[in-house]
């Protein structure tokens, strides 16, 4: 395998350490012809004895966490960080469709100690507890990326149909949908809360890109969406 190599949608990419690899509408690997997406969106190139990832757009962000979403980051237009790890998936979106990319790295700088779980089955990130019914907004919003095989793309449903999905009215959606952004803003996760045009869509993709590169909902939960049981919950907040 190449010191780098880049997965997406089944196909592998080399990085060639004396060259800069671009991804976007054009370059190294040419994404997908979205024109909400960069023509230059991202760059990898070798600095300083790094591999080092950038964002070379001016409005798109991206999520990049390590292979376990133990680690996560926010790479805004302009930010760079160093590739360390084994496998680093990135995952952006550019209007409705959302990525997903993987690169690995033969030799990585960092290797993580062994994580032991202890979890008591609650839904946490950090302090902030997820109810039955708002793991299942999340789910309906991140069930088209959670289905898919691997790194490669994938549309995002509406608020209407994320909600006719679980059988929900709208309102109750977007309460809910309200109440777990407000939460995850109050704990620093960034992209929640945007301008009054832009608020409505960028917030169910951000969320979506949040909750699954932190493994908040994985594909093991997908049975949650057709399970009789999840009327009974009597959360409503």
């Amino acid at each position: 395998m190449s010191a780098l190599t880049v997965d997406f949608a089944g196909e592998l990419f080399d990085v060639d350490p004396d060259a800069v690899f671009t991804v976007g509408r054009e370059g190294d690997l040419e994404i997908d012809d979205n024109p909400f997406l960069h023509r230059h969106f991202l760059t990898i190139e070798r600095a300083d004895g790094l591999w080092v990832l950038s964002n070379v757009g001016s409005r798109l962000a991206a999520t990049v966490t390590d292979g376990g979403g133990r680690v996560q980051a926010w790479l805004a237009p302009g930010a760079r960080l160093p590739i360390v790890f084994a496998t680093t998936t990135v995952i952006f979106s550019a209007g409705a469709t959302t990525y997903e990319l993987t690169i690995h790295a033969a030799e990585p700088t960092f290797r993580p100690a062994p994580v032991f779980d202890e979890s008591d089955g609650q839904s946490t990130i950090g302090d902030v507890p997820l109810t039955l019914s708002q793991r299942l907004m999340i789910l309906a919003l991140a069930e088209p990326i959670l289905r898919r095989e691997g790194a490669g793309m994938s549309e995002l449903p509406t608020s209407a149909n994320a909600a006719a999905r679980l059988g929900w009215t709208i309102t109750r959606f977007n309460r809910k949908l309200d109440n777990v952004c407000d939460k995850l803003d109050r704990i620093g996760v960034p992209g929640l809360r945007g301008g009054v045009g832009s608020y409505a869509t960028n917030r169910r993709v951000r969320l979506v890109e949040y909750a699954v590169a932190a493994r908040l909902v994985t594909r093991d939960d997908l049975p949650l969406l057709d399970d009789p049981a999840r009327s009974a919950d009597p959360d409503e907040s």
